[in-house]
């Protein structure tokens, strides 16, 4: 449980840092920084693999497709329900939809607890109840701002939902399953980054892209990897409450680069903040019973 605690907050951390990052990687748009993203990080997904040495999960994956090939059609699937909801992370933006997809996002953790609840029959403690309840009062107000779900948020919602049930039932949440994912993202990774115009020009001629390339490819492989890590450690409705401390640091960025929360904004984010701090007391006082 610890260890699951400490690999969603770290990989919280990592994804702040990265969304820290995204301004820096001008003159990339948020489909080339997607394929450019897959790309980076596969190398260093696959040193983290034989590093660990995990690659025998994969072998044993090649096997269980060989014993029962149904199960590719179940990867390539697992593959594409993670690619779409990075390709939407970066379209959302660009196109005016990124408040629906934020909804989503808020929402994500709550359905989580419901899928753990009802598929898994998981239980939660009666502080990790309160912190369902206060994010669900922040989302159920920002539910009434927005006037309704899209499209957009129903996809996050119940797709982010859907792929981490589908890799428990299919028992690939682990780096192997990860690792297996982003190979089969590469080719429409390769696409995004050189359909024309070609952003290989763009790359080679800005020189601080060489290096926060890597160095995006180094910390979302490894955020991406803790963040796998804790989807198998901990129970799925808590690790989907954990999921509110990414927005929340999100948030904290947003304010470091010179952003600021309306007020209207806060009877979403207010209980969400609090929902992450009474989080953090239940888990230190889990640490403190063992």
């Amino acid at each position: 449980m610890l260890k699951g605690l400490a690999a969603s907050l770290s990989a919280s951390v990592l994804f702040g840092g990265m969304y820290y990052m995204a301004p820096y990687l001008a003159p990339l748009d948020g489909e080339q920084i997607f394929g450019w993203r897959v790309l980076a990080t596969l190398p260093f997904t696959t040193a983290l693999l034989l590093g660990l040495g995990q690659g025998a999960r994969v072998r044993l994956l090649a096997q269980r497709v060989r014993r029962a090939p149904a199960l590719a059609l179940g990867l390539l699937a697992s593959a594409a329900m993670l690619g779409v909801q990075l390709w939407l992370f970066l379209w959302a933006p660009l196109h005016g939809r990124a408040l629906p997809v934020s909804l989503g996002y808020f929402l994500l953790p709550l359905v989580m607890v419901l899928a753990g609840r009802v598929l898994f029959a998981e239980r939660l403690s009666g502080l990790q109840w309160l912190a369902t309840a206060l994010a669900g009062a922040g989302v159920a107000h920002e539910v009434l701002r927005a006037g309704g779900m899209s499209w957009e948020t129903w996809l996050v919602a119940l797709g982010y939902t859907a792929y981490f049930v589908m890799r428990r039932l299919l028992r690939t949440d682990h780096l192997g399953g990860h690792w297996l994912d982003m190979l089969l993202l590469a080719p429409a990774a390769a696409w995004f980054v050189l359909r024309a115009p070609s952003s290989l020009g763009l790359v080679a001629g800005h020189v601080h892209l060489w290096t926060l390339v890597p160095v995006l490819g180094l910390l979302s492989a490894v955020a991406l990897a803790l963040y796998m890590a804790a989807a198998r450690l901990l129970p799925l409705g808590l690790f989907g409450l954990l999921s509110y401390v990414e927005p929340v640091l999100l948030a904290l960025v947003a304010l470091l680069l010179g952003e600021s929360i309306a007020p209207q904004q806060w009877p979403t984010y207010g209980p969400i903040f609090v929902a992450v701090a009474v989080l953090v007391v239940d888990g230190a006082l889990r640490l403190r019973r063992r």
